[in-house]
């Protein structure tokens, strides 16, 4: 028995930040075996500095934090019809979220610097001739809505990127464009790795998960996917949950 769904996206053209780990890699891989052309971002020199299959894609560095190596991607990208803004990470640079330089860097990382990458974005978007029209996926956190303490900048900007979705949304439909966010609970990836090491810390998140277990990448990738698609094209300014209802505990 199976119960697969299955996505084709020949000639779509796809930018995915931070598609070299976790659910961006996976986001990335699917997109590139449904015959999408995908551009990934790292933060590394070149792709070969990463120990995962990145064939068929195309690599360009990012610093999200650094306004110059944003706007240096937006003038490399002359054809769009989906952005994923999967880029980010949680306690950047080793700094400490609940002093004010770590979270002023956690929100410029998560936030501001995928704000500016999606603005600057919006022409070639606009020139999509995608069915259902261009479409950007926000990967957001169920660190938007509910308290995560360890984490106080990578939530707040997780949840203003929930905000940014629904003003984009709005602003952005009559252009063709919609804006839609998805909002993962623990999902396991290199970002949670450490948290696995920690008995107390993965014993609370476990707690907030009714099906026991952290989840997959390849069970959120289908859901960023089906975004982009024409069947999905009366779908704008929303924020999928993909946590196992964990936001019901």
């Amino acid at each position: 028995m199976t119960a697969r769904v299955t996505f084709d996206f020949t000639g779509t053209h796809v930018l995915i930040t931070g598609g070299t780990s976790g659910i961006g890699l996976a986001t990335a891989t699917l997109f590139r075996d449904a015959g999408a052309d995908v551009v990934v971002t790292g933060t590394r020199p070149g792709a070969g500095e990463y120990d995962v299959d990145l064939t068929g894609m195309r690599y360009h560095r990012l610093a999200l934090a650094d306004e110059q190596s944003v706007d240096g991607l937006v003038a490399s990208i002359t054809e769009l019809d989906v952005l994923i803004n999967n880029g980010g990470a949680n306690f950047p640079n080793g700094l400490d979220e609940s002093k004010p330089d770590g979270f002023a860097l956690s929100v410029a990382m998560n936030l501001t610097g995928t704000y500016r990458l999606t603005v600057g974005l919006r022409r070639v978007l606009g020139g999509s001739k995608m069915p259902g029209g261009a479409s950007v996926v926000n990967v957001a956190s169920m660190s938007a809505l509910r308290a995560v303490p360890l984490v106080p900048g990578y939530s707040a900007a997780k949840a203003g990127m929930v905000n940014v979705t629904r003003n984009l949304a709005v602003t952005w439909a009559p252009k063709g464009i919609r804006v839609n966010a998805i909002a993962p609970g623990t999902i396991d990836t290199p970002m949670t790795a450490p948290a696995k090491t920690v008995p107390d810390i993965i014993s609370a998140e476990l707690a907030h998960i009714p099906l026991g277990r952290l989840g997959t990448v390849d069970e959120v990738a289908p859901t960023i996917a089906f975004l982009c698609t024409e069947q999905s094209a009366y779908t704008s300014g929303a924020v999928f949950v993909v946590d196992a209802a964990s936001d019901c505990v």
